[in-house]
């Protein structure tokens, strides 16, 4: 089954490709042809407006390039396709992309994943596309889309603590707005949506501290296109029923960034500069009280030893979207990297070299940082490692994902790359392809991008990420999750925990035994080959 199935990916890439390639002159390895830009202003920077009129979807015919959303499998990694229709095939010639996920921490097996949804590829008017699940992302809900006919982009999902679900759109309804819906049965109902001012790239994160600021939802935006004026900053403090009026923040002003409340309840919000040549951070000391106007105190500058990319044209990944933005996370554990904060951007370095996943950390609180470390381990010169992501599990564990075409050598052809750190970042281990090789030149909707980020999630055991992928031959949403074996929990995968592997490994379909799940890599309800390869692949030495 897992054969046929990477098999039947294989087929739809080529004959993606072919389509692709049949349209455009041909790519060698570093020569790739220039792909005019649609519905994204390059000169403005990054402004998503609707330049096509609605098209609902038309029906499908009997029969129509019905393409069974089987498991797409490497190894021990399986990805499980979540835009599927209510058979649990693959829609036909639409598209998706740009996900983002939330996790219910009450529950972990309800899971949302929203996108942008194209209903086809021949229109760029996008939605606010989503699916959940209720089996920790073993199966999914029927895609389906928030607001029907109204244009969405630049999806983001967060989670509270008491487990309802966040799902901020960039939207329409007024000029550059940013609405926000709101699940508190993991996605089977919405709210109406809340006006969240905003505008253009926003992200929200959602303390879940258990201090003053729990359940507070703080949202950052492009100024540049903006609701209002030159703001870029606004909070709820009653569970999204409304926000705010918004502020200002001091200069550098930034964009394309992310947000992260510390154990604290301190708020940091990382992010390139608005020309793109800097990298910086925003600290306010008073976000969490809800009896305050929130002040960000001071932006300082970081260095990631690079800059952000993005409109790289037909030579890039992604021609018309951003490679990476920024992003920063804070350590929760109670452990010894608690309050440690940490930043991670896929940044062009000086010299040749166009992209690499660098990472810096502090153990001040963000008042200062290490010099930028590089993750990727590739060895290979001219090669793009995008759409870094970064998370941290409630034991301190970082996790951390991009794509990465250092085996193709050509700029298109990437596949999904996976590396932990059990210390904090002093270490890495080393890097592990988890998903199949994908053009992302296949598939656009009339908009040449595959969307402008991925979105990982840490757990005890393992880590999730929501990803588009062209295994089909066009755009398509998958979920993966990569179980990290460490039975004996001191936050390294060593020989101890493969000797604990070999008392539960049984060969093939010899079942779980009680006690061994963590070792079930590829969740197969059996402990066999296929999770050897993946204790294998996340060995990180020898104790």
């Amino acid at each position: 089954m897992r054969r046929s199935a990477l098999i039947c990916c294989w087929t739809c890439l080529l004959a993606g490709w072919a389509w692709a390639e049949s349209t455009r002159q041909t790519a060698g390895p570093h020569d790739h042809p220039t792909v005019a830009v649609v519905g994204e202003d390059v000169a403005d920077g990054h402004h998503e407006r609707p330049d096509d009129p609605y098209m609902p979807p038309a029906p499908r015919l009997p029969g129509q390039g019905i393409v069974a959303a089987d498991p797409v499998v490497l190894g021990p990694y399986v990805s499980v396709q979540v835009n599927i229709d209510d058979t649990g095939e693959n829609v036909f010639a639409d598209a998706g992309n740009e996900p983002s996920m939330a996790i219910d921490p009450t529950d972990p097996d309800r899971i949302v994943i929203g996108w942008r949804q194209f209903d086809t590829v021949s229109s760029n008017y996008r939605q606010a596309g989503y699916s959940y699940s209720t089996n920790g992302g073993r199966t999914w809900s029927p895609q389906a889309v928030l607001d029907p006919g109204q244009f969405r982009t630049d999806p983001v999902l967060r989670a509270d603590s008491a487990g309802n679900i966040y799902y901020s759109s960039l939207s329409t309804t007024a000029l550059d707005s940013v609405e926000l819906f709101k699940t508190s049965d993991g996605g089977v109902t919405w709210s109406d949506p809340v006006s969240a001012f905003g505008g253009d790239k926003q992200w929200i994160a959602v303390d879940r501290t258990g201090g003053l600021g729990d359940g507070h939802i703080y949202q950052t935006w492009n100024s540049q296109f903006s609701c209002c004026g030159s703001t870029d900053f606004a909070r709820s403090i009653d569970g999204g029923a409304s926000f705010e009026p918004p502020i200002s923040m001091p200069s550098p002003k930034l964009k394309w960034g992310t947000l992260t409340a510390l154990p604290d309840g301190k708020l940091l919000i990382a992010a390139s500069n608005l020309s793109q040549t800097a990298h910086h951070i925003a600290h306010s000391s008073n976000a969490m009280d809800p009896s305050q106007t929130p002040v960000i105190d001071f932006v300082m500058s970081v260095s990631l030893g690079g800059t952000t990319t993005a409109f790289a044209g037909g030579g890039s990944p992604s021609p018309a979207g951003l490679l990476g933005q920024v992003w920063i996370v804070s350590d929760h554990s109670g452990g010894p990297m608690h309050g440690n904060v940490y930043v991670l951007a896929s940044v062009n370095p000086p010299g040749g070299d166009p992209l690499d996943v660098m990472f810096i950390r502090s153990i001040d609180g963000g008042f200062s940082f290490t010099p930028p470390v590089k993750i990727t381990d590739e060895g290979v010169a001219n090669t793009w490692q995008w759409f870094g992501s970064i998370s941290v599990a409630p034991n301190g564990r970082l996790d951390v994902f991009w794509n990465d075409t250092r085996n193709s050598g050509m700029a298109n052809f990437s596949e999904l790359f996976y590396a932990y750190s059990p210390d904090g970042g002093e270490t890495w281990s080393r890097n592990v392809a988890v998903s199949p090789v994908f053009n992302s030149h296949v598939g656009f909707p009339n908009q040449n991008k595959l969307g402008d980020y991925h979105d990982t999630i840490s757990d005890e055991t393992g880590v999730a990420i929501a990803y588009a992928a062209t295994f089909n031959g066009e755009q398509d949403v998958f979920f993966l999750r990569v179980g990290v074996p460490d039975a004996d929990n001191d936050r390294d995968v060593d020989m101890r925990d493969f000797a604990d592997f070999q008392i539960c490994f049984t060969g093939e379909e010899g079942g779980v035994f009680e006690g061994c799940e963590l070792f079930d890599v590829d969740r197969d309800d059996d402990v066999d080959v296929t999770d050897y390869l993946g204790i294998r692949d996340l060995l990180n030495g020898p104790f």
